[in-house]
């Protein structure tokens, strides 16, 4: 019986620590009995009680406490050992009112906002919290929330059976996009020009997805000190997602084997697998020897024919991620060898901005995101630049929404009639969550040309498909 009620007061502790939580996600008021039960557990398990602190950020418990750190990587990941229906022993038990207090730290600062208006160190302090989150979800900072590399992940529903946390990858998919959500509301609610004009303030920014919408969208506003912070930002966010790019984009990109030029018949080129394999009827029992009667040699002539990549992408409202996305990636194929990349942005005017297009920084200074969508414009510069349908491939980035529905699409399926490849993207950011006008993407599909929506990695791939 000691050993039950070990149990059963692991069990109440653990559901104290969750009650909490609930509590102060739901109800601003602070519960004194749940704070007092609270403070009791958390000092009986010998965790510090700054635990308890909802304005301590996860980073000042783990300078304080640096042993604490390790705890709070892969938190929320279960332990390969853990089966369904496996009940938990004595020391199991005792562990997860331990992590019960931790996953309740981590997930009240990043989910309990604070109202009103927001400071720059308030929103750099909940971005940190947001990457102990992704951390304890086994994710790298940054990961979850679209600025950066992607993925998906999960919400918090509930403490499981058996006393164990979770799988939250399992239960509830897209806490990426809703980390991106309440990062997003929090940038509106700063007052972003003020904090720019403050070097100090502006330095406490962490740059994110929302924030470089936020800095595109009033650049037309900002001057002197404040303009050159927000192009600081940006710098260094696009910077940050074109490294991350980088890894995906193969550098070694020179062109497919061009099969049409015979082989130089060199010992380099020698394809000795293939020598022995074609000669293998020559081998002779008797002597053990093989007489080879035929070389074969290996195709080096690559393809000199440059292949062109037009990027056409949709700068409307709620296109930003994927412009942001779209121009640093097509920076990083203009920086391959026999790749000629052309980039337009278009909301009810198009823009070419195939000069800049290298330079990602300088590209998304000139979009004006914002407005409505015709995608006529676009084509009407698109169209002249497929000179040779076989060797180009045009990328859409839209959500289709679009003002002129049928006469767009019979240009679109022109080009794809051309022989020149077609590519609709309904979405190229992290979480890959898109809304796609049906009409459009039926049509699409009839074609022979659906709509890829989903991680830029699906684009990455595509396009490295046709280009190498």
């Amino acid at each position: 019986m000691p050993g039950a009620a070990a149990q059963v007061a692991h069990d109440n502790r653990r559901q104290v620590m969750y009650w909490r939580l609930l509590a102060r996600l739901f109800d601003h008021e602070e519960q004194a009995s749940l704070e007092s039960a609270s403070l009791a557990v958390v000092e009986d398990i010998g965790l510090p009680a700054k635990l308890l602190d909802p304005q301590a950020s996860v980073d000042s418990v783990v300078q304080r406490h640096p042993e604490l750190a390790a705890d709070f990587e892969g938190l929320m990941v279960p332990a390969e050992e853990e089966k369904e229906g496996e009940d938990a022993g004595p020391r199991d038990r005792a562990a997860e009112v331990r992590r019960a207090a931790l996953v309740s730290k981590v997930l009240l600062n990043v989910f309990h906002t604070p109202p009103g208006t927001v400071t720059a160190g308030q929103l750099s302090r909940w971005q940190s919290d947001a990457g102990w989150l992704e951390r304890a979800l086994g994710c790298e900072p940054g990961e979850l929330r679209g600025g950066r590399a992607g993925g998906t992940g999960a919400a918090p529903t509930g403490t499981g059976g058996g006393g164990r946390t979770p799988d939250l990858s399992r239960l509830v998919p897209g806490i990426g996009p809703e980390l991106g959500s309440i990062e997003a509301g929090l940038v509106k609610r700063m007052r972003l020009r003020e904090v720019l004009a403050d070097p100090q303030l502006a330095a406490q920014l962490t740059p994110s997805m929302s924030l470089i919408e936020q800095l595109l969208r009033d650049k037309d506003n900002l001057s002197g000190v404040a303009l050159a912070n927000a192009k600081a930002l940006i710098r260094r966010f696009v910077d940050e997602v074109a490294e991350v790019l980088r890894t995906q984009v193969e550098k070694s990109t020179v062109g497919a084997l061009d099969r049409s030029v015979p082989p130089k018949r060199v010992f380099r080129n020698l394809d000795l697998d293939r020598t022995i394999w074609k000669n293998l009827t020559n081998w002779s029992p008797e002597e053990e020897r093989l007489y080879v009667d035929r070389l074969f040699y290996r195709h080096t002539a690559r393809r000199t024919t440059p292949q062109r990549l037009i990027v056409v992408v949709d700068q409307s409202g709620s296109m930003v991620d994927s412009m942001v996305n779209c121009t640093i990636l097509a920076s990083i194929f203009a920086g391959l060898p026999k790749v000629d990349v052309h980039l337009i942005a278009y909301d009810t005017q198009a823009l070419d901005l195939t000069p800049w297009v290298h330079d990602p920084f300088e590209t998304l200074l000139r979009t004006n995101l914002g407005g409505g969508t015709d995608g006529t414009v676009a084509m009407a510069l698109a169209q002249p630049k497929i000179a040779e349908p076989r060797n180009t491939v045009v990328v859409w980035i839209s959500d289709f929404y679009e003002w002129r529905t049928e006469p767009l699409f019979e240009s679109m399926a022109a080009i794809h009639r051309s022989g020149a490849k077609f590519i609709p993207v309904g979405s190229v950011t992290s979480s890959g969550r898109a809304s796609v006008n049906p009409w459009f993407r039926e049509r699409f599909k009839d074609q022979g040309t659906p709509v890829l929506s989903g991680h830029i990695r699906k684009l990455v791939h595509e396009l490295k498909t046709f280009l190498t």
